[in-house]
């Protein structure tokens, strides 16, 4: 492990003032600058040592930076398109966004198997319309990602007796969660059997359109809901998934594009649901409570445990 002295560190975020606060008072000998990612100047990356955000600044260089810690779960926005320099060390946040994600899903489960959309409708026309509803009890949740997330997504639905099967890179999944596990290479035939599937994966090389035109057209009226990163999913198949019955509605936290274009379709179709990109949300405290154990570890001379597999890209 390389020796990496952390001393001026540039944070780029939205949320930077509480940031910088938060180190300055854990670790005052810390040197400081923030901004918003989109403002961090070449000036302050040839200034600091460390950089401290979620997405990559604008410019074409990192400067004098040697070690970059990525304040979200995902790290695609630093190793694609274009890799960050091998050179420099790459950590992500220690927060766990699983229990928020999970109630994120089960929300929006809740909402189309109780028909939220369509009784909200019914009263805004004062329309009086009994209807019958569904229970989550008895369906299947297939859950694409078996890690931390996707295990907290998965314990939740089973807690309210649904079958939950799971789908990893390796094909393993906590048993006390999936009744089934299988590799990528049998997302089609889970995705076959799934009320809801679920996207809980992360953006890489191998995850790019994985839930595309196979997987998509062996659903069976089934409903998607993505909050990993919106390109695992091939979203300009999404309204023909849901016009030929493949998928019954769509709840999407991620895309392709973000923001999600004014012009796209899945805006005004009523059988999707859309939130920008809230899921899962880092907190403060979470971004410097994981950014501090990374240079305790590192002052230690001893490698972070969050570093990240450039192999795997998570």
């Amino acid at each position: 492990m390389p020796h990496i002295s952390a001393k001026r560190v540039v944070i780029g975020a939205q949320a930077h003032v509480p940031l910088a606060e938060a180190l300055h008072r854990a670790r005052p000998d810390l040197a400081v600058r923030g901004s918003r990612y989109t403002d961090v100047t070449a000036d302050d990356l040839a200034w600091g040592d460390t950089y401290l955000g979620f997405r990559r600044p604008t410019l074409g260089t990192m400067g004098n930076i040697r070690w970059v810690h990525c304040t979200g779960a995902g790290v695609d926005a630093w190793l694609l398109p274009v890799e960050l320099p091998r050179d420099i060390l790459l950590t992500r946040t220690t927060e766990s966004f699983g229990p928020m994600i999970a109630e994120w899903a089960l929300a929006r489960a809740l909402a189309f198997s109780q028909q939220l959309l369509d009784v909200a409708r019914d009263q805004h026309r004062r329309e009086w319309n009994p209807r019958d509803v569904a229970m989550l009890r008895g369906t299947t949740a297939v859950i694409v990602g078996t890690g931390d997330v996707g295990t907290h997504v998965g314990r939740l639905f089973r807690s309210l007796g649904c079958t939950v099967l799971g789908i990893s890179r390796s094909g393993a999944g906590e048993g006390s969660v999936f009744s089934e596990c299988g590799t990528v290479t049998a997302l089609a035939t889970f995705a076959s059997r799934a009320d809801w599937l679920i996207s809980t994966l992360p953006l890489t090389r191998d995850t790019r359109g994985l839930i595309g035109r196979a997987v998509l057209g062996s659903c069976r009226n089934a409903v998607l809901l993505n909050a990993g990163r919106g390109a695992v999913v091939d979203e300009g198949l999404l309204p023909e998934a849901l016009d030929k019955g493949w998928l019954r509605g769509a709840a999407l936290d991620v895309f392709e594009t973000e923001p999600l274009p004014v012009d796209s379709p899945l805006w005004t179709d009523a059988r999707v649901m859309i939130s920008p990109h809230i899921s899962g949300i880092t907190t403060n405290e979470g971004a410097a409570a994981g950014f501090l154990e990374c240079l305790e570890a590192l002052e230690r001379g001893e490698q972070p445990r969050w570093i990240v597999d450039r192999e795997r890209q998570y």
